[in-house]
């Protein structure tokens, strides 16, 4: 009887090629499929599986990958033709099966932002224990490509030869692209320019097997107008043959490139950028415009990657931040001061912290280039610098804080709460440490006032916010 029962269920093994019924996408973009079968000899109801391409209302064939206890990963072998979902197209990029930079190519871009909303709404409820939380329509693109300013891209050996590309989707195994709708098409012609001079001077690909080769990664910037190019030559030493005739090579193609640096990174792992920069050519810096100021950035600052959204969200900012010419606002997090310079026009004094002494270095330079005198810059830890204002008597009406990943340290957010700022405005890429962070500063007496998601990222998961809370 037993035996029958596992006969006529799903083997719910590795390989095993099933039919399923998609009901919702997880927070990747991964459709969700619950089933019933058999996992080591038992049954279980509604095991969990997250498929690659998949949409909600679909029907098809797919085959299981990796099995963990309560839920597991399978590839979308196919989908019946009288179940597609309405909300699918036709990938544009004849890379998207096989790289892993965009995950949702195959979802209407309508919908991709419909998706992003409801996975922010889904993160609050259950990280947050909000019970209904109000988050505005996210702010899409007019037109969602190439708008990447940053690009890194992995150069590897292979059979005696440089190869690059990106990394397809969950390994380090190199996918050659010879185009990429979310970067500019110049980016693209430099990364296979540089691999061709790599290959004709006989520098080697890194080896991650045995931590071997010379060049590890290239890293590209570009400004807006794309008349200022910096290509960073990450490299695991500082000796580079040939390098007068490498420069010669690519600045008399590309007459915009403005700086050319090494990086040195001699460490194992994934970390794509070492601690030491050496300019090679140019300027260590290049220089691009947003809303109107204008900034220098160098190999490592951080720089938002989509200049348009990047528009989009810091005039958001000011428009729900509501400042005056009296306010004073602190500016956590600040970077190269990109956000506080660009409030500083709308408030009396702008108090900028940072952790990171070449990012204050720059910011200082980006407020004398641009003649701004009402911004201070601290480098310390922000929840340090924030209780030395205090000391000084400082009153403080509003903090911006635009952290990294991995949220706020919660050490802030108490001195936030013991200083008893009016006002936070909250920039986050993460819906899992946002979630977390606002039902922390909930509990502090503090409500929110407005969620506004901006798509900085057309055609993958991920999703900027924007928050404003008012202290009760």
């Amino acid at each position: 009887m037993e035996t029958n029962q596992m006969k006529e269920l799903n083997k719910i093994t590795y390989g095993a090629k099933i039919i399923a019924n998609c009901t919702g996408l997880n927070h990747e973009g991964e459709g969700i499929c619950k089933i019933t079968g058999i996992k080591d000899g038992q049954e279980i109801e509604n095991y969990v599986l997250f498929v690659n391409n998949m949409l909600p209302g679909e029907k098809g064939q797919i085959e299981i990958g990796k099995i963990h206890k309560s839920y597991g990963y399978a590839n979308l072998l196919k989908v019946f033709s009288d179940k597609k979902s309405p909300n699918r197209v036709v990938p544009f990029c004849k890379h998207y099966e096989s790289c892993g930079g965009c995950n949702i190519m195959h979802l209407d871009y309508k919908a991709q932002l419909e998706f992003k909303k409801d996975m922010i709404v889904e993160t609050l409820k259950k990280i947050g224990g909000f019970s209904n939380p109000i988050v505005n329509t996210v702010l899409g693109m007019q037109n969602p490509n190439y708008y990447r300013n940053k690009v890194q891209v992995p150069f590897r050996e292979l059979n005696f030869k440089v190869n690059c590309g990106f990394f397809a989707k969950e390994s380090h195994h190199i996918i050659p692209i010879d185009e990429c709708l979310i970067q500019p098409q110049l980016t693209t012609d430099i990364i296979k320019f540089i691999r061709n001079i790599c290959n004709e001077f006989k520098i080697e690909g890194y080896n991650e097997t045995n931590h071997s080769g010379l060049i590890r990664h290239v890293l590209i910037r570009t400004n807006h107008t794309l008349d200022e190019i910096m290509i960073v030559l990450v490299l695991t030493k500082a000796i580079l043959n040939d390098k007068e005739k490498l420069i010669h090579k690519i600045i008399n193609r590309y007459k915009n490139v403005k700086s050319i640096i090494i990086n040195v990174n001699d460490k194992l792992g994934n970390t794509i950028l070492g601690d030491k920069c050496i300019t090679i050519y140019g300027n260590d810096y290049i220089t691009d415009e947003l809303c109107g100021l204008k900034f220098r950035i160098d190999a490592k600052s951080f720089y938002q990657i989509n200049h348009t959204q990047t528009e989009v969200l810091y005039n958001k900012i000011i428009e729900i931040g509501k400042f005056n010419t009296e306010d004073v606002i602190i500016d956590a997090y600040c970077g190269i001061g990109t956000i506080g310079l660009i409030a500083s026009k709308y408030a009396k004094e702008v108090l900028a912290v940072e952790i990171v002494e070449e990012a204050i270095y720059n910011a200082k330079i980006n407020a004398k280039n641009n003649n701004i005198t009402n911004v201070t810059f601290e480098c310390n830890k922000a929840e340090e610098q924030i209780i030395k204002w205090a000391n000084e008597n400082k009153k403080i009406d509003a903090i911006i804080v635009d952290p990294p990943r991995k949220g706020c340290d919660q050490k802030l957010l108490n001195t936030i709460d013991l200083m008893k700022i009016p006002k936070i405005i909250y920039i986050s890429c993460n819906p899992s440490t946002l979630a977390r962070d606002l039902k922390i500063l909930v509990e502090k007496d503090y409500d929110i006032i407005q969620i506004q998601p901006i798509d900085m990222f057309p055609y993958t998961s991920n999703v900027e916010c924007v928050v404003c809370l008012k202290r009760r």
